[in-house]
């Protein structure tokens, strides 16, 4: 079965479909660079990250394109305010913008390219535009003539003559119609300029990514990805821009995910909930981060809370346990003639684990199915290693290996498991015993006590030693084998 993605223009999900068989062209709207990037610009640039991953995971090549907006009235305003050039400002936040994606092992797309870095890519589509009587000049600006459009309105799903009822022009816009939107802005004293044949000016915001799409996809490609906020009027003016010029449908397949929210409320910097990428990651590991975006629906909104955060936490814990444990498992102590453990109906689950996870992320991208097939195989193998006897049978040994190998490679295409089981364990266990009054040595004397007094049948006393630990958050797990604790603290 072909992936199905869900297709914003069309409103449901379809076949994905590549122009050139086997190749997919992927365009994404980055970053305005102005300031520090919050939660928001995580997601989205965290779920286009796994898209492209999994893309290539399914045998695709795929040509993914991220541009920065590094001029625009944000980026001029905070430049006055700091005393400083626009070309600073914006290349000081876009290598800001770095150290977070670098942190969050965001993988770099095959070109990021600037908007200033292609100003007469915008001014040659401007000019094509006027050609065909679908912009104007007005002054020293120009304008796209959205009544020479028909199908204007047709990625949102709004009605242009209901949306020109309600719409105003601003005292200092001299437009044909309301509606009407900048494709070049002549400049005021002290702003960034660039020579055009309508004068000195600087681009609108959607005329760059119609430009740049052009030039590094074509006139057509897959997908275009960005957040539902961007559907209008970034992304519809974007429709008007390019298919005007070309006269050919631009994208096949619009992506959009959703809103990231704080208590239930749309984040804001007004409302005081405003986060960023590396608050969040003074608290969390940044693969914390990622399981609790994966854990919900690209598309479905997206609530950030403590007490989410810590379910993350608790479940990468669990995938990183598992791993250890498999980790630990030797070839040494195998042997034939005991019985095998993995019951036919856990051994099918484990043997169908890749199949299943596909059938998952091929449903539109769905990580939270796709985890939660990696969980249930995680919980399969903790129950498996728990019953195992001091000399496990080889067939039990190697599904346990090879499904430990799938569960990283399936869960890598999340950015998961990225560290090695051992070390993220341990630095965990660091962390936690700096905050509590017991050091790992007094944990493992107080294990043994617990093993000693088992031997003795004093159940009482081991019991109590357990109830100990679990009072200062240590969890005690018991095995064939052998007894290991886990921190269950923040």
């Amino acid at each position: 079965m072909p992936i199905q993605t869900y297709n914003t223009l069309n409103r449901r999900k379809e076949p994905l479909d590549p122009l050139a068989s086997g190749h997919i062209k992927l365009y994404v709207c980055g970053i305005t660079a102005y300031d520090y990037c919050h939660i928001g610009h995580a997601r989205s640039a965290l779920a286009f990250d796994m898209i492209v991953r999994y893309l290539r995971y399914r045998g695709y090549s795929v040509t993914y394109i991220r541009n920065f907006t590094d001029i625009d009235d944000k980026i001029i305003t905070r430049a006055a305010e700091q005393g400083v050039s626009t070309e600073a400002l914006a290349g000081r936040f876009i290598d800001e913008f770095y150290v977070d994606m670098d942190r969050l092992g965001i993988e770099r797309p095959t070109l990021e390219p600037r908007a200033t870095e292609h100003i007469q890519e915008m001014i040659d589509l401007i000019e094509e535009l006027i050609a065909k009587g679908l912009a104007y000049q007005s002054g020293t600006d120009v304008y796209f003539s959205v009544n020479g459009f028909p199908e204007y309105g047709k990625l949102s799903g709004r009605n242009l003559a209901d949306m020109q009822a309600g719409a105003r022009i601003a005292i200092n816009e001299n437009k044909t119609n309301p509606m009407d939107f900048v494709l070049w802005k002549g400049s005021k004293p002290g702003e960034p300029t660039w020579d055009s044949p309508w004068g000195p000016g600087r681009p609108g915001w959607h005329i760059e990514c119609s430009a740049m799409s052009r030039k590094y996809l074509g006139d057509s490609f897959d997908i275009h990805g960005g957040g539902q906020d961007l559907i209008f009027p970034h992304h519809e003016n974007e429709v008007a821009q390019s298919e005007g010029a070309s006269g050919k449908q631009v994208v096949n397949s619009w992506i959009h995910h959703g809103f990231v929210t704080i208590r239930d409320e749309k984040m804001s910097k007004s409302l005081g909930n405003f986060l960023t990428i590396r608050e969040i990651l003074e608290h969390y590991h940044p693969e914390v981060l990622r399981l609790f975006i994966f854990s919900t629906h690209y598309r479905n909104p997206l609530d950030f809370s403590e007490a989410a955060m810590q379910d993350a936490m608790a479940g990468l814990d669990r995938l990183y346990g598992c791993m250890a444990a498999i980790d630990n498992l030797s070839d040494d102590v195998l042997s034939k003639e005991g019985a095998v453990i993995a019951s036919a109906k856990d051994s099918d689950k484990l043997h169908t684990l890749e199949e299943r996870f596909q059938k998952g992320m091929d449903d539109d991208f769905n990580t939270a199915q796709g985890l939660g097939v990696l969980f249930d195989a995680a919980r399969i193998i903790n129950k498996m290693i728990q019953q195992l006897p001091a000399n496990p049978h080889p067939s039990d040994f190697k599904l346990l290996k090879e499904t430990g190998g799938l569960i990283r490679k399936l869960a890598g295409i999340m950015g998961l498991l990225r560290e090695e089981a051992k070390e993220y364990l341990g630095q965990k266990k660091t962390t936690i015993l700096e905050g509590l009054a017991i050091s790992e040595q007094e944990i493992l004397q107080l294990i043994q006590e617990r093993k000693d007094a088992r031997a003795a049948k004093d159940w009482a006393r081991g019991d109590s030693i357990r109830d100990q630990l679990l009072a200062m958050g240590i969890e005690l797990k018991d095995s064939a084998n052998t007894t290991t604790w886990e921190a269950k603290r923040g």
